[in-house]
């Protein structure tokens, strides 16, 4: 995504009414889209357990995996068996595989190993949902909620509950793509949602997002945020914002020598990783990352979200859980 696009996204300029006309023939596409699924033109396949899918409705990442995580978390703590599906953006396979903590990101997707390695949760990945959500359900019977990483405008999957979560973009400058970020229309319909304080307009539960106080190398070892603020770094990031992460390292009080911005999800060659001094990233980079520079530091991000948030959940999904398939049974 060029410098010059993501600007247009936030602000209606020149570009973005130049590219508009490409809007409105997206728009009809996505219209068109939904009404083959609303009047079952086009098949969606439902599972035999409740579906909850985390997702967004702009593009370029909102921060939904660590959403995914917390909700886990939150599940496993309530003793509920949960697993992941996702189509594992980015991986160079295309094929139905479980995650394992020990894969290649290139084999999986950076996000699908970071939520495997983060919380030990069965995660699988395909090109088709459905397909990882079977294989799935095959592997770990005991399963009585799925997850989807991403997928909010994947309708071949029925769900259950939708959470569209946001950043401090909010929905940009309200367009469709690629004229804005959107890849819907909102407001849409949605079970529940999770947005930062700053866009309180858009209704839902806010999720306050921060730096940990300290960071993690690939054997383990720690180190507080606070000790490194006399030394000259290094930060680099393959986000949807990478300047968004280096600006929470700033706040913390450290001095960024250099910062390095990637695109999401970008291959991190050996090539453009900087060789020497101490290295900061993110960590879902550090999962592609340590495999070239173990002593880079990765700083997790942490999300606090409004306690009500999970009150609501818990009840949307206990209304699932009573039944053995969903809103749908007679």
């Amino acid at each position: 995504m060029t410098p010059a696009l993501q600007r247009a996204w936030l602000r209606r300029d020149a570009l973005s009414w130049l590219l508009l006309p490409l809007s409105l023939l997206f728009g009809l596409l996505v219209a068109a889209r939904r009404s083959a699924y609303r009047h079952g033109w086009a098949r969606s396949e439902r599972l035999p357990v409740p579906v909850v899918v985390v997702g967004n409705v702009v593009a370029g990442g909102s921060g939904k995996t660590p959403v995914v995580i917390a909700m886990l978390r939150h599940l496993r703590a309530r003793g509920i068996a949960a697993g992941v599906i996702s189509r594992g953006y980015g991986r160079r396979t295309d094929d139905c595989r479980e995650v394992r903590a020990t894969d290649a990101p290139e084999d999986t997707g950076d996000e699908p190993l970071l939520i495997r390695r983060e919380t030990g949760a069965p995660v699988f990945v395909a090109a088709r949902r459905a397909d990882a959500a079977r294989a799935l359900l095959t592997a770990y019977p005991s399963t009585r909620v799925i997850v989807g990483d991403d997928g909010l405008q994947h309708y071949g999957l029925e769900r259950d509950l939708e959470i569209c979560v946001f950043d401090e973009r909010g929905i940009g400058n309200g367009w469709l793509l690629p004229a804005g970020p959107l890849r819907e229309g909102w407001p849409r319909e949605t079970d529940l949602v999770l947005r930062p304080a700053a866009r309180s307009e858009l209704g839902g539960f806010e999720l306050r997002r921060r730096l940990a106080d300290a960071a993690m190398r690939a054997d383990g070892e720690h180190v507080a945020l606070a000790d490194l603020r006399n030394e000259p770094l290094t930060a680099l990031a393959g986000i949807a914002t990478p300047e968004a992460f280096f600006a929470m390292l700033r706040e913390r009080g450290l001095r960024l020598a250099r910062t390095v911005a990637l695109p999401d999800h970008a291959d991190i060659s050996a090539e453009a990783i900087p060789r020497e001094g101490t290295l900061l990233c993110t960590q879902k980079d550090a999962v592609k990352l340590w495999r070239h520079r173990p002593d880079a530091w990765a700083v997790p991000l942490v999300i606090e979200v409004a306690p009500a948030f999970w009150d609501a959940f818990d009840r949307l999904l206990d209304a699932k859980l009573s039944s053995p398939h969903g809103p749908e049974t007679p």
